[in-house]
């Protein structure tokens, strides 16, 4: 099993690594899901998420998350060939977190360098948990 903390790391970069050792049949778990980042401007990021998670309706789909753990759900699902047995399989294998849960806290997470928000070359990036809330998560 493959404990990662997320604070820090670039959602897209973190996804695509998690997708890849999903697909090798490892069993992931992520912690700190709320302090991951996401870079651009902060009203950029926020219109295009508004926009995606309205796009929705109660009644017909299609439903997008507002959670910090659900986002990163959904964007390694994307990633996934979810629909396919094997995609489903990688599914049950990850378990994502927002904060630290006791059951993992003794354990020492890894943190992934190609992930890192140190390769970011522009200072505009917002936290998961900070757009979260701006959607109307409750979390």
């Amino acid at each position: 099993m493959v404990l990662i903390n997320a604070q820090g790391l670039i959602v897209g970069r973190l996804s695509s690594i998690v997708a890849k050792k999903l697909l090798e049949g490892e069993e992931v778990t992520i912690i700190n899901a709320d302090k991951a980042i996401l870079s651009g401007s902060k009203a950029s990021t926020f219109a295009e998420f508004k926009q995606t998670v309205d796009r929705g309706t109660t009644e017909k789909g299609p439903y997008y998350p507002k959670r910090p753990d659900a986002i990163i759900k959904r964007t390694i699902r994307g990633m996934l060939p979810y629909k396919a047995q094997r995609g489903k399989d990688a599914m049950a294998r990850l378990r994502v977190f927002i904060g630290t849960p006791t059951e993992v806290s003794g354990k020492e997470a890894v943190t992934l360098e190609k992930a890192s928000v140190d390769r970011l070359s522009s200072y505009k990036y917002m936290e998961l948990g900070e757009l979260s809330k701006l959607l109307g998560s409750k979390f």
